[in-house]
């Protein structure tokens, strides 16, 4: 039986050709005209982009709070729905397919690009700043308490565990399915081809498209702006190097020059290898904390982050009548929103290095396997840090002053402070290396409608894109201009919940059709 996703993509690739999919795809240009719009605009006038922008931000997260938790909680009901159902058995690329990448690399360069210098930036800060209510606390626990101290730990995961790997899950096996398995092209609005046949090709596929390269462009600047800060407090921090502007802006430089290295050497060359450095850093710097930090109480405190997450999880994934409104919306929302503004970005890299898994050996390890390493990371720096603060041992005794220095004020009061800070450091600036440099393929692929290999130019200009917006807003705004950027990426996570939703059905069809018609048949009579 002919495939009718095989037969309806060609008569779609004649639209395809009419649109031009290269560097003549309105995606490309459409794009980069917004961009500059808004980089000049911002530039321009930073205090009132930021405004304007934190005012969309508010509007959305205040009036659709419940539309982001509703999908959030959708979104891990339907992964962990597919672990059990037999489209598990379902191999991306076909049943003869085989993994390109080895488990260690492709879960090096997933986990590398999805969450490792979130990990960074807010393992620290984040539990103290619930444990010392810096601004909410998580079911409005008593701040420095016991119980407070295992509520934050608690709420910490639930930002970070299931929920958001869920949304990244999501976009990834769809993309990888409909790329690799129905032939077409690896961008945003193939998931939306069991839905729209033909009109896939045209102008709501075009603006699909355009909403996802915007999301994924101010995300990563806006990282890369906030990861300039951490990076340029951490060298104050240990050598008295001055933290401003002009120090932030030679990091992005730095950063973006590496980057543009690694996409020019493409995935094998570039990415693969930064993301095996990232994760044999990331290894060393927790062997060193639970060795040299409160080893025990790492390991209990492992224990009692994971009973707590088990016990919020349903309630902080509630929406109706919350009286932490203060954290709710300061923190829960405004992750959910961020975590799918990011989506377009990670979801369409793990595809791409995803070809040969299983449906359910992908959802197993995009979404179980970096939850339960989540869990030992963040019992282990935040749990350090929270002893620390329960001991007025440290700065972080007093609560959060810098959020970019609470990983080098824990570090401070462990052996070979100065070693393990500048260790951290180096992580920071290689994991925004790997998200740039996989973020500006993802662009890549996007404006060229689909293409697993772009061009080389298209690729530098990207990754350099994200570079001189990042520094351009830093210098010519400072702090106003990051905050509109990020606010705008934030704003741009609304429509793609919607976006995210859709996916979930079209994806849910085309399993179902494969399962039906192509490998569901061939694994039956295997059995038989």
């Amino acid at each position: 039986m002919p495939d009718r996703y095989q037969t309806d993509y060609q008569i779609g690739q004649d639209n395809l050709r009419r649109w031009g999919m290269d560097l003549h795809n309105p995606v490309f240009w459409i794009t980069a005209v917004l961009i500059l719009i808004f980089v000049l605009g911002t530039l321009m006038a930073p205090e009132s982009a930021k405004t304007a922008f934190a005012g969309a931000k508010g509007w959305s997260i205040g009036h659709f709070d419940w539309l982001f938790m509703v999908g959030g909680n959708i979104f891990v009901v339907f992964c962990l729905v597919l672990i059990f159902l037999p489209f598990g058995k379902i191999r991306l690329g076909g049943i003869d397919a085989r993994p390109e990448f080895s488990t260690l690399s492709w879960f090096s360069m997933l986990f590398a690009a999805g969450m490792g210098i979130g990990l960074m930036f807010w393992s620290v800060a984040e539990p103290t700043a619930y444990y010392t209510n810096w601004f909410g606390t998580p079911l409005n626990a008593a701040p420095r308490t016991p119980q407070g101290a295992e509520a934050a730990m608690g709420a910490t995961m639930f930002h970070w565990g299931l929920h958001p790997w869920a949304i990244y899950a999501v976009v990834g096996l769809s993309l990888a399915f409909f790329t690799y398995n129905k032939g077409l092209p690896l961008t945003i609005r193939s998931g939306f081809f069991p839905l729209l046949k033909d009109r896939s090709w045209g102008w709501f596929g075009h603006v699909i498209d355009i909403v996802a390269v915007l999301a994924t462009i101010f995300g990563l600047a806006t990282s890369l702006g906030f990861g300039a800060q951490q990076a340029a407090s951490g060298l104050k921090f240990l050598f008295g190097i001055d933290s401003g502007i002009a120090t932030q802006v030679a990091i992005i430089i730095g950063v973006t020059f590496v980057a543009v290295i690694s996409v020019v050497r493409g995935l094998d060359g570039g990415v693969k290898v930064l993301s095996n450095i990232n994760m044999g850093l990331a290894a060393l710097l927790l062997l060193f904390v639970v060795l040299a930090g409160p080893t025990i109480a790492i390991f209990t405190t492992i224990g009692t982050t994971a009973v707590a997450y088990a016990e919020t999880i349903i309630p902080l994934s509630n929406w109706i009548g919350r009286e932490d409104e203060k954290f709710f919306h300061g923190w829960t929302v405004f992750y959910w929103a961020w975590w799918i503004s990011w989506s377009p970005f990670v979801g369409m890299f793990i595809a791409r290095i995803s070809k040969g898994r299983t449906v359910r050996e992908f959802l197993i390890a995009v979404l179980l396997v970096p939850t339960l390493v989540t869990l030992v990371w963040m019992a282990s720096f935040g749990g350090s840090a929270l002893e620390q603060a329960q001991n007025e041992i440290g700065a972080l005794a007093g609560g959060i002053s810098d959020v970019s220095l609470a990983m080098f004020q824990m570090l401070q009061n462990l052996p070979l402070a100065n070693i393990s800070s500048f260790v951290a450091i180096v992580l920071v600036l290689v994991f925004f290396i790997t998200s740039s440099d996989s973020g500006s393929l993802v662009v890549d692929s996007i404006t060229s409608g689909g293409m697993l290999d772009a061009p080389v130019p298209q690729r530098i200009f990207w990754a350099t894109m994200e570079g001189v917006i990042a520094g351009a807003l830093l210098f010519g705004g400072g702090g106003e201009a990051l905050g509109a950027l990020q606010a705008a990426a934030i704003t741009v996570g609304l429509p793609f919940t919607i976006v995210l939703l859709v996916m979930c059905v079209g994806l849910y069809m085309g399993l179902a059709h494969e399962w039906r018609f192509v490998q569901g048949p061939k694994a039956r009579a295997d059995q038989q």
